[in-house]
């Protein structure tokens, strides 16, 4: 076995990977709001069409696309590996002291919470990214480039919008990737070793406020849509 095996296979290499992908899907979810948020324009759908139309197409996007999707996969089984490590960790260790008991649970609260963000990204991704890539989309044209039709996202995103079950299941989700980034955020600087005496402060400050408006903007879509709609 490679040192680099032995490295990914250990539990500080595990660690950094869970740092290292965390910190790339943080970024990724600011580019995705800043996307989802152009379903707020009047405009009938042309923003956002253009720009699902612009992240399908995009030589460079489509490369970071594989890298986001490899993340998503090693963070899931790293963060699982991890879990296990510290559950059998517990019960060999089942005696030990109190203060250590803190850590445990918010170790398996991010389990169980990355479980159930696994499952919606999954659910998710067949909803609105399967669709987009080999679903069946009617393609519209607009006055900015007519001789360009794009495939009509905005309607099936509408649409499921208008479904208030739909509508709270997302909201829901968001609160629960919202309590998994304010654990995860700073977690993953710790991880890095990025500790400063003056710094720490601010990503601490940081991550809290991250971890509260970016979900909170997510779901503030779903209910202005179906808001709108009714």
């Amino acid at each position: 076995m490679s040192w680099f095996s032995k490295f990914l296979t250990s539990s500080i290499g595990q660690k950094t990977v869970m740092a290292l992908t965390g910190i790339f899907l943080i970024l990724f979810l600011v580019i995705h709001l800043i996307g989802n948020l152009q379903l707020l324009k009047d405009d009938g759908g042309e923003a956002f069409n253009y720009y699902a139309y612009f992240m399908t197409h995009n030589p460079l996007i489509k490369t970071i696309s594989y890298l986001l999707y490899a993340s998503i996969l090693l963070h899931a089984v790293q963060g699982l590996m991890i879990w296990q490590r510290n559950k059998a960790a517990r019960g060999i260790h089942r005696y030990a002291v109190n203060h250590t008991r803190s850590s445990e649970r918010a170790s398996r609260n991010m389990a169980w919470l990355g479980i159930i963000i696994f499952i919606f990204l999954l659910l998710h991704m067949y909803q609105f990214w399967f669709q987009m890539h080999w679903g069946t989309l009617v393609y519209v044209e607009y006055g900015q480039f007519p001789e360009h039709p794009v495939k009509d996202l905005y309607a099936l995103v509408a649409d499921s919008y208008r479904n208030i079950g739909f509508v709270l299941f997302y909201v829901i989700s968001m609160a629960v990737v919202g309590y998994h980034l304010w654990h995860g955020f700073w977690s993953a600087f710790q991880t890095l070793g990025l500790n400063h005496r003056k710094y720490t402060p601010l990503i601490k400050w940081v991550g809290m406020a991250y971890a509260v408006l970016v979900p909170l903007l997510f779901a503030v879509i779903p209910v202005w849509m179906y808001a709108m709609q009714k």
